[in-house]
């Protein structure tokens, strides 16, 4: 077998940790590279050598293909893994490893160029035989809007050479089309520095169903059958799964054999999935080809028992595949759920910020890949996904029922996160019973939403309230992790203390009344509870209230809010009682801020500003664009009001709540 001595992993996170940890064990040494955003990052911590590349900026740092290339050069590496995003696709990149003598860890450069662009790929599959879906492409509004005249709507906007979402919009009314046109092209020339924009004819409520291929440099090309990506926000997946429950034999047969068609005629090699949507008469139509190792490729290697990644590595080296097409087989079910920054109930609008605690579930089945090892502070200059949570079990209902447990058991607090919808999400009827398309988060939102509501109301109050007291009591906020003695914070003499709490927005007034070792007496409500405390370690609480045991996680932030988490919802609690911590040095009591200004809701990049110094707007104009977490965030008037004032420029980085705009009185 032959192997690399050294790879250096040209991305972060999680996929860098995850290639990482695949090489390390072949026995190869690795480079990260990082930049001053994540000098402490777990991909750094995991390699056996890492080198910064620059500060913040993504020109600067894990776009710039020189810096990547010399740092490879410098560190004597004899491959480089791309993982997915940044340059993964970049047939620039993988001409320019080839040209320093570098192995890329993927297709060839031309390969990637003929399958990355939309348009082209198209033509590709359609003279392979791959069925397609009627589409008009351009650069120019007008001829783009005169050519469509005649295409039924709905139509699907999106940028020829984008993927992962970017870019993409649904025009349901021909007015809305040249709007569609102009923010596509935007956003296409920002991520992909490619203005051309692609209109095809929208199919309603289709699959997304994708084949995932690997062929080696000796005429070796397989499939790994298929997985469901269906479940999908803002046009990017959220939960996957293999095998597909909609895939009939017959069909899946087709699909693969469809797949392995068309990375023949490529002359394809190394990882690639061909994605196709699947309509309601179980007719497929290619949509395009990932040409690298794909965010959800663990519901693949757990369900076909396969490492990609290491496959990748050693056909890079010139191996031949470890396997024939005979060897595979699907075992079992495998389900994966992306873990996000970023909060349902605002729009999916990201949630950058430090975590105040961070607990993975754990089990046989259960794999979690991730780039933190603990709590964090997640930035807002990187795609919001936090880590991707997946389960292995013999079946469907099976596999279901195990996520929507690890996901009640994950704990992510002081950021918001999207835990609970994705539990809400695999509880839905619809969901388990299959009848799903890529509209079914569009399409049952609000009533995701509202249960998982009624599913928190019925968590007891006492249960997050006598949670934080016992934990404030205990917990040296100055020291974590140092208990204090009770009688020494408190005094003996204080037998009865009358505690306020607001918990979610609602009042309590807890009456602790006795305390004796780990056992503790509280009065609310009218009703009195006796409460132990079976075991107790930093962030994690066991309670035995009225002799049921609840298992509950306590954290606080520094500015006196603290979070409980427990039967799979979080609780935020204020002590009222308690007089806030003096300011940290450059933070703000926000006594100037007013109904008069417009505050950044995160950090973030701002990218247009609409209005200038004057204007008069109504009540829902767009005034600023704030790109965050790799997501365009259009900011609305709250009210009919004079632009006074305005604090930010295009292109500048923005701290959350920092003033942007001023209203006139």
């Amino acid at each position: 077998m032959k192997l690399f001595k050294k790879i250096l992993v040209a991305n972060r996170g999680e996929i860098a940790a995850r290639i990482i940890r695949s090489a390390s064990e072949l026995g190869i040494r690795t480079v990260a590279v990082f930049s001053e955003a994540d000098r402490d990052s777990l991909h750094v911590e995991m390699a056996d050598e890492s080198y910064s590349i620059g500060d913040i900026e993504l020109s600067d740092t894990y776009l710039n293909i020189d810096k990547i290339i010399n740092t490879a050069r410098c560190a004597f590496c004899e491959a480089i893994h791309p993982g997915y995003g940044f340059l993964s696709e970049n047939p620039e990149f993988a001409m320019a490893c080839e040209e320093s003598g570098i192995v890329f860890v993927g297709p060839s450069g031309k390969v990637i160029e003929l399958m990355g662009n939309k348009i082209r790929a198209r033509e590709f599959a359609q003279k392979a035989g791959v069925p397609v879906i009627e589409a008009i492409t351009g650069k120019d509004p007008a001829e783009l809007i005169r050519k469509t005249a005649k295409m039924k709507l709905p139509l699907l906007v999106k940028a020829a050479a984008g993927g992962g979402g970017k870019g993409m919009r649904i025009v349901r009314k021909a007015g809305e089309l040249k709007d569609a046109i102009d923010a596509t092209s935007r956003e296409a020339m920002s991520y992909f520095g490619d203005k051309t924009v692609y209109v095809e004819k929208y199919l309603d409520d289709p699959r997304h169903i994708e084949i995932q291929i690997i062929g080696d440099h000796h005429g070796n090309l397989v499939h790994l059958f298929e997985r469901e990506c269906s479940i999908q926000r803002r046009y990017q997946k959220i939960i996957e799964e293999a095998p597909s429950p909609t895939l009939t034999p017959a069909l899946r047969e087709r699909m693969s054999a469809a797949a392995l068609a068309l990375g023949r005629a490529a002359g394809y090699t190394n990882a690639g999935t061909i994605e196709f949507l699947v309509d309601k008469n179980l007719g497929f139509y290619f949509l395009e080809m990932n040409t690298r190792i794909q965010v959800e490729h663990p519901v693949t290697e757990m369900s076909t028992g396969t490492d990609l990644v290491r496959e990748q590595i050693l056909v890079s080296a010139g191996n031949p595949l470890s396997f024939r097409q005979d060897d595979l087989k699907q075992k079992g079910h495998a389900i994966e759920a992306r873990i996000y920054a970023e909060d349902p109930a605002s729009g999916f609008m990201p949630s950058p910020g430090r975590m105040t605690l961070y607990n993975e579930p754990r089990g046989v089945n259960i794999r979690i890949d991730s780039g933190i090892s603990g709590k964090t502070e997640v930035r807002g200059f990187y795609d919001p996904m936090i880590a991707k949570l997946i389960v292995h079990e013999d079946d469907r209902p099976q596999a279901i029922r195990s996520l929507e447990l690890a996901l009640e058991r994950y704990v992510i607090q002081g950021i918001q996160s999207n835990l609970s919808f994705l539990a809400g999400i695999v509880r839905h009827p619809a969901f388990q019973n299959n009848q799903v398309s890529t509209r079914f988060c569009d399409e049952n939102l609000e009533d995701i939403l509202r249960q998982n509501k009624e599913r928190k109301q019925l968590c007891p109050l006492f249960i997050p309230a006598f949670a934080y007291i016992i934990y404030s009591l205990h917990h040296n906020r100055r020291n974590p992790g140092e208990c204090r003695d009770v009688w020494k914070l408190i005094g003996y003499w204080r037998l009865d203390m009358k505690i306020p709490l607001e918990i979610d927005g609602k009042h309590l007034k807890v009456r602790l009344c006795t305390i004796h070792r780990q056992h503790y007496d509280f009065f609310l409500e009218g009703s009195r509870f006796s409460v132990g405390v079976k075991k107790m370690t930093e962030g994690k609480i066991s309670l035995e209230v009225n002799q049921r045991v609840y298992r509950v996680y306590v954290s606080e932030d520094t500015s006196k809010r603290a979070f409980v988490s427990c039967l799979g919802f979080n609780f935020e609690v204020i002590r009222l009682d308690l007089l806030p911590e003096e300011l940290l040095p450059g933070e703000s009591d926000d006594s100037e801020i007013t109904s008069n200004t417009l505050l950044a809701p995160m950090n973030g990049k701002v990218i247009k500003v609409s209005v200038a110094e004057g204007d008069q707007v109504r009540r829902g104009d767009s005034l600023l664009i704030v790109e965050a977490m790799k997501m365009e965030n259009s900011l609305l008037a709250p009210k009919d009001a004079v632009i006074e004032k305005i604090f930010v420029r295009e292109g500048e980085q923005v701290e959350g709540r920092s003033v942007m705009i001023k209203f006139g009185e």
